[in-house]
């Protein structure tokens, strides 16, 4: 029987360690001073010093950054670099890494990425959000009205760490039956600072919704989140209205930082929040 990823080193895992003070500053910080920023400002200010990771100089930092992050010293060997390259030469190419082979699973619904579980719920039960003197509901986080996903729906929110891979794969077989753009904020994405509300960015930060219908007719909400220093997030040349995808199908990738939530029919078998999920592995 597959079974949660065990503990790892990771800082995200230290949720709820922070300290309450500290959590609160960095909140105040991200919320009240950078949320403050106009959108357009943030997405400059983020463009301009996420530039470096796009250099030549940058992939100097890719082995150190491995040999700090990564106990298993062949960490890059199930990797490759993107977009056809023959290296990694900057550390953009790194964070955007292909798998060589994408994982097997005999699941017929996986988790469509790795990171954090930071969040999961009933869709009614997950606590409402104030962003900018407005209440949103879980549905916001879509781009949809209140009430339109089914109640008995579960969310979950899976932040991807810097070092996590950064690529969206689709959790099912399917049909894309909506994309949406829905522009925002760019606040901070750490869930430790928002103790309260984790996912508070995926209500107001700009991300991409994309609805997959599976073949019983149930909808999977998919919304792929932006943060800071995030230059874009690129959908595949095949992902659009209508398009079909097959379970692990790539539907879109990071360019530096990201969360990714989900309200699905089901709920996940061998995970609960604050554990370490797989891209892949069985929801």
């Amino acid at each position: 029987m597959e079974t949660a990823s065990p503990y790892y080193s990771d800082p995200s895992f230290t949720i709820f360690k922070v300290p309450r003070w500290r959590a609160y500053f960095y909140k105040f910080l991200s919320v009240n001073v950078w949320g403050a920023v106009p959108s357009n400002l943030q997405r400059s200010i983020s463009a301009w010093y996420s530039n470096f990771y796009n250099t030549k100089a940058s992939k100097h930092i890719i082995k150190p950054y491995i040999k700090l992050n990564y106990t298993d010293k062949d960490y890059l060997d199930k990797f490759k670099p993107p977009f056809g390259k023959s290296s990694f030469d900057t550390f953009q190419d790194f964070f955007t890494r292909e798998f060589k082979s994408l994982p097997i699973s005999k699941s017929n619904t996986v988790w469509p990425c790795e990171g954090l579980l930071c969040e999961e719920g009933k869709v009614d039960s997950i606590k409402n959000v104030h962003v900018k003197y407005d209440i949103k509901t879980v549905d916001t986080v879509f781009g949809l009205k209140k009430n339109s996903i089914p109640k008995d729906y579960t969310f979950t929110n899976v932040f991807l760490h810097n070092k996590n891979y950064h690529r969206i794969h689709a959790p099912i077989d399917g049909t894309i039956t909506r994309i949406q753009h829905v522009p925002g904020d760019l606040v901070v994405l750490r869930p430790w600072i928002y103790k309260q509300n984790p996912s508070l960015p995926a209500f107001r930060n700009e991300r991409c919704n994309i609805d997959i219908t599976d073949t019983k007719g149930k909808i999977w909400y998919l919304s792929i989140v932006g943060g800071p220093a995030v230059g874009t997030i690129e959908l595949g040349n095949d992902i659009f209205e209508g398009a079909k995808v097959k379970k692990l199908n790539e539907l879109a990738l990071f360019h530096l930082g990201s969360t990714c939530c989900m309200a699905s029919p089901l709920t996940p078998r061998f995970h609960s929040m604050n554990t370490f999920v797989e891209m892949g592995s069985t929801y």
